[in-house]
């Protein structure tokens, strides 16, 4: 009789540990097949003129930084729309099709040439988020989240792909370290209210939530050029306004200062 619970133990323990493997060899297998998938999309000189390209949007948070919220909206808004024209123009109008493939055909990946899901392009993410992140947060977060955007994502893409040997939710160990250790030397060289030592932190903190948001891109269903600056101009304005809540004498200041 004493044998019977033992046994039963066993078996209960051996049909956990075997759940355990089977759903981790599934979401393996699953973020594996989406990471071969977008690796395969376009080759490696494809993937580094994407972000050379990519690295050229920040001319946007620099402009922003001399030009003001008014100009640079002037000046960024009609890009989007422009840029959304052409992207969706594409799968309607034939010749507008023609010089998209000869312009970026050969840096575009596979769902973004889909004609049936009728997708935008990554390029047309950047300035919607641009538009929505001088919009919504005040000009120093917005600055600092869409640089980390720029910076930190072309350093994760290609340093995962390159390097990328351990699963990290859906990308890698390897990029999303990349991407969280870059995105701590942008904030070093963002632009900060007062500079004291508060503000860095919130920074690094929001920069690690952008980090891991970054890597759950495939089951946010989200792209990442929206998500990240989102993300980290979202921790970031909330990490100002608890510190005006935690002690408003000290950093009530600070957080005028920031929306001002």
């Amino acid at each position: 009789m004493s044998a019977q619970p033992q046994l039963y133990s066993v078996f209960l323990t051996g049909r956990v540990q075997f759940h355990q493997f089977r759903t981790h060899t599934l979401v393996s297998e699953k973020i594996s097949k989406a990471k071969k998938e977008e690796n395969a999309q376009i080759p490696m000189s494809g993937e580094l003129m994407r972000k050379v390209i990519h690295l050229l949007s920040l001319s946007i948070p620099i402009g922003y930084f001399y030009l003001g919220y008014s100009t640079t909206l002037w000046i960024l808004i009609p890009l989007t729309l422009f840029a959304l024209f052409m992207d969706y123009g594409r799968y309607y109008i034939k010749w507008i099709d023609k010089f998209v493939k000869w312009s970026f055909g050969s840096i575009l990946r596979e769902h973004e040439r889909d004609s049936s899901r009728k997708l935008l392009s990554g390029g047309s993410y950047v300035l919607i988020s641009a538009c929505i992140c001088i919009l919504l947060f005040p000009k120093i977060v917005a600055i600092t989240a869409f640089s980390i955007l720029i910076i930190s994502d072309t350093s994760s893409a290609l340093i995962g792909r390159k390097f990328g040997k351990n699963y990290f939710l859906d990308k890698s160990l390897e990029g999303t370290t990349a991407f969280i250790l870059s995105a701590w030397i942008v904030v070093l060289f963002t632009p900060k209210v007062n500079g004291i030592w508060q503000e860095y932190v919130i920074a690094f903190i929001a920069a690690a939530i952008g980090g891991i948001v970054e890597a759950m891109s495939v089951r946010l269903h989200v792209d990442d050029n929206f998500s990240i600056p989102l993300s980290v101009g979202i921790s970031m304005w909330l990490g100002y306004f608890l510190l005006s809540v935690i002690d408003p004498g000290a950093f009530e200041p600070l957080y005028r200062l920031l929306v001002k």
